[in-house]
């Protein structure tokens, strides 16, 4: 490889580190780690905890702003193009993704990034889940995508 590729090479490696720990840093912050507080905002009957949504609200408003600044340039830092998603069709595999997503978390107090944040302290209700998450992986890889 050339100089300049494994130069842009480690300084994307870095800023997606960064990107991480700033990501995981957030969720310890703010509780969301905590399973209990999750499932809490989902008993909507029960005691429940809003402050996922002060959470999740603060994480639209900053994308939201992010996005327009960022759109801004005519190409990323470090790289050629922006890689922004074409597809806007719904289809059985994103519909059925998001459904089994929705469960596990709502079953679990869990959704990827919370669970690997928390990882240092595994329990056995966040290893089932990260199984059942490696699993849907598999699974969806084996499942045939229609183009």
């Amino acid at each position: 490889m050339k100089t300049e590729t494994l130069k842009t090479l480690n300084v994307k490696s870095i800023a997606g580190y960064i990107a991480g720990l700033l990501f995981g840093l957030g969720l310890g912050i703010s509780g969301m780690t905590d399973p209990a507080r999750v499932l809490g905002f989902l008993d909507l009957f029960g005691a429940w905890d809003p402050t996922l949504m002060f959470v999740l609200g603060g994480a639209v408003v900053t994308n939201f702003i992010g996005y327009r600044l960022v759109l801004r340039r005519k190409a990323p830092l470090y790289g050629r193009a922006f890689q922004l998603p074409t597809r806007q069709d719904l289809d059985g595999r994103l519909i059925g993704g998001a459904a089994l997503f929705g469960i596990g978390w709502g079953l679990s107090g869990y959704c990827p990034g919370p669970a690997i944040a928390s990882i240092a302290g595994l329990t056995g209700p966040l290893a089932a889940m990260l199984v059942a998450m490696v699993a849907g992986w598999f699974l969806a890889r084996a499942i045939p995508a229609r183009s």
